[in-house]
């Protein structure tokens, strides 16, 4: 079975959705003039920038469940998590530090891809008759390949194979796992012995995480956007200091660092002590997998929670989703990456979270691995929880309407919404299957990752369109066309009148 899933994901993450994926950045990057460069300016002034001044309400703001803020932080909740830290590690542990070189590359492009898929999300999202907004992925499948393009019903080709590959994680999900390696390691748990039943610490840790996520996920997509506001600035502001406190104090080591980077990046790395050394091609994959799980774009994941969100245009909404691809690998992950490429433990075939909680406790002592403990924390519960919201706007549209068996299907969903987290996690620690985890995260996210990107560049027209609105409404570059329609919705009102 582990040899079936390598190979499965070698083919997945192989050289066709790579191709796509850097084709599709590269259209969008040349065809929008290089946006998400030439006008990085303006995408953090009206992003992270409008947080430091007066909130005002925006003339023609639409409706919606949640504040830009709240989208961006529940959104940041699941994508800043426990990927930054042990995913960065398994990628320089497998590829060795010219990996991180292809997670920024692949990183510069998913900034215009994420715009553009949250761009979409909000132009194709739905109101329901309580005024809750959802939209995502198979939401412009269906309005826009399934009506705009005429497909029919052939969108629900993609969108059942997008689905199934984001429910996948559902099942099958890694956070708990990695999380509870951290906790148990830091804090040295033992085992529980209740009689002849032992209880790995691991697993007790997991146990707890459920519960703690159990209650935070209880108060639905606006809960858990109100509990993110808060908990997302403070882990990341938590995390951020420990990374500057341990370069700063391997400052001299930095250059040499930084400069294995590049260098490893185009000549692939030898065989150092436990490390088994890698060729370029591995470094690329490696990379660019781990880059996608960690900032999320291409994923289709963001777009879930962005389209709840109060704003004037589709595009300014958009301008949060370049932000936080930008905020999750340039900054998160480059902070784990240094940090672990200066402890040198990389080379001795550790992985995972356990290489991260070595690394800082090679920099900290036990104080870095207790710090490491509490973030792993946050990052998994803020993770779930942000995923949670995306499993929501999904059944959200496959039960349009408030019939019987919606509500019999969500209140299952909601009982039962850490369970599968936690019994995946006993799984692989009573069959010590937990080498292959990153296989697993790897093919989970390629399925709706090769759905979405391919989808959002048949939509491609869609989002340029808006963009010269956009340019021309609030840049002040081009004509302003007055019967430009912004919002799908308003779309189908202007024709039905008609």
């Amino acid at each position: 079975m582990i040899e079936f899933l390598n190979k499965l994901d070698g083919l997945l993450w192989g050289l066709p959705l790579i191709i796509l994926m850097v084709v599709t950045g590269l259209y969008f990057t040349i065809r929008s003039g290089f946006f998400q460069f030439r006008h990085f300016g303006r995408i953090w002034n009206h992003t992270i920038g409008t947080l430091f001044r007066k909130a005002s309400g925006a003339d023609g703001e639409r409706e919606g469940m949640l504040s830009p803020f709240q989208a961006i932080a529940t959104a940041i909740g699941g994508t800043v998590g426990f990927g930054n830290i042990a995913g960065v590690a398994t990628a320089i542990a497998a590829g060795g530090p010219g990996a991180v070189f292809w997670m920024w590359a692949t990183a510069a492009l998913g900034m215009i891809l994420k715009q553009v898929e949250v761009t979409l999300g909000l132009y194709y999202r739905r109101h329901k008759a309580n005024g809750d907004t959802y939209g995502g992925p198979t939401y412009y499948m269906e309005l826009g390949l399934g009506e705009k393009h005429h497909w029919g019903k052939l969108w629900l080709i993609p969108g059942i194979i997008f689905a199934i590959g984001i429910f996948s994680t559902f099942f099958v999900t890694s956070s708990t796992l990695t999380a509870s390696q951290v906790v148990s390691g830091a804090l040295n748990l033992g085992d529980l012995h209740i009689g002849s039943l032992t209880i790995e610490g691991i697993i007790i840790v997991g146990i707890a995480m459920s519960v703690l996520t159990f209650f935070i996920t209880g108060g639905g997509t606006k809960g858990i956007a109100k509990t993110f506001t808060k908990l997302v600035p403070m882990m990341s502001a938590l995390y951020i200091l420990m990374g500057i406190v341990m370069i700063l104090a391997n400052i001299t080591k930095v250059p040499a660092a930084i400069a294995s980077i590049f260098v490893n990046a185009f000549t692939g790395t030898a065989a150092i002590g436990g490390f088994a050394g890698c060729a370029v091609s591995q470094m690329v994959r490696v990379g660019m997998a781990r880059a996608v799980y960690s900032n999320e774009a291409g994923w289709g994941t963001s777009p879930m929670i962005h389209s709840s969100a109060k704003t004037v245009h589709p595009v300014e909404q958009g301008l949060w989703g370049s932000f936080e691809v930008f905020f999750d690998t340039f900054i998160i992950c480059s902070i784990t990456a240094l940090s672990v490429i200066l402890s040198g433990a990389w080379t001795d075939g550790t992985n995972g979270g356990t290489l991260a909680l070595t690394s800082f406790a090679q920099g900290f002592g036990h104080v870095g691995a207790y710090l490491l403990a509490l973030v792993m924390i946050i990052f998994t519960v803020t993770t779930s929880g942000g995923w949670f919201t995306y499993y929501l706007a999904i059944l959200e549209h496959i039960g349009k309407d408030d019939t019987r068996w919606k509500k019999i299907l969500m209140k299952v969903f909601y009982a039962c919404r850490v369970l599968p987290g936690l019994l995946w996690l006993i799984y692989l620690v009573k069959t010590n299957n937990q080498g292959f985890i990153w296989t697993v995260v790897d093919i989970t996210s390629a399925i709706p990752t090769f759905v979405n990107v391919a989808v959002i560049l048949i939509l491609s027209g869609d989002y340029f369109r808006l963009l010269k609105d956009y340019k021309a409404r609030y840049m002040n570059i081009g004509k302003v066309d007055e019967n430009a329609v912004l919002f799908y919705e308003d779309e189908n009102e202007a024709a039905t009148e008609l």
